[in-house]
């Protein structure tokens, strides 16, 4: 866009997704010169839930998330990162799981690390763990060669089962209730 002329004799090489050396935009990372972009590429800028946000319901991505805030529901993505602040109560399902803050519910991924300031309390379904000294963790763990294919089974019907047992779980719930049954 903003070149010099070239000398006499010169000439011109023009590269795709690369521009002039003196420009800024040589700096670009690989995703942005890729010739075939599409959501499935390697190094993908990770969606980040600040450490003033709170989420009350499920969270899907097909890139990478990282949580310093606090989510009340389940996780779904391709790599997750839970830092020191964070706070899930809910399953997780990943590829690639880093725990450094709290955890409460189940995580299903293929490379799965608690690391030091870590609290789990749930079960693991994995295929590659990594427990580092200092990090907290309650539960059953399991290997599996496709933890994924797992948690794929179950999500595919837990729409149905999520619209039929809320409205049945309320009803239960208030006939349950001692209010309404000493009245």
């Amino acid at each position: 866009m903003f070149t010099t002329k070239p000398e006499s004799g010169e000439s011109t090489k023009l590269v795709e997704g690369v521009s002039d050396a003196k420009t800024p935009f040589t700096e670009r990372p690989v995703t942005y010169a890729s010739k075939s972009p599409g959501p499935r590429t390697s190094k993908m800028v990770p969606s980040i839930i600040g450490e003033d946000l709170t989420i009350i319901g499920n969270v899907t991505s097909k890139g990478e998330i990282q949580i310093d805030g606090e989510i009340q529901g389940d996780i779904r993505c391709s790599s997750l990162l839970l830092s020191d602040k964070a706070q899930v109560r809910g399953g997780v399902v990943a590829e690639e799981i880093v725990v450094r803050g709290r955890l409460v519910g189940s995580i299903k991924g293929l490379r799965i690390t608690l690391q030091g300031p870590s609290h789990v309390e749930g079960d693991i379904f994995h295929q590659s763990l990594a427990i580092e000294p200092g990090a907290y963790f309650e539960g059953k763990s399991r290997r599996s060669d496709d933890p994924l294919a797992e948690a794929k089974a179950p999500g595919a019907t837990s729409p149905k089962l999520a619209r039929s047992a809320e409205p049945s779980s309320s009803v239960s719930s208030s006939s349950i209730s001692p209010p309404v049954a000493a009245e």
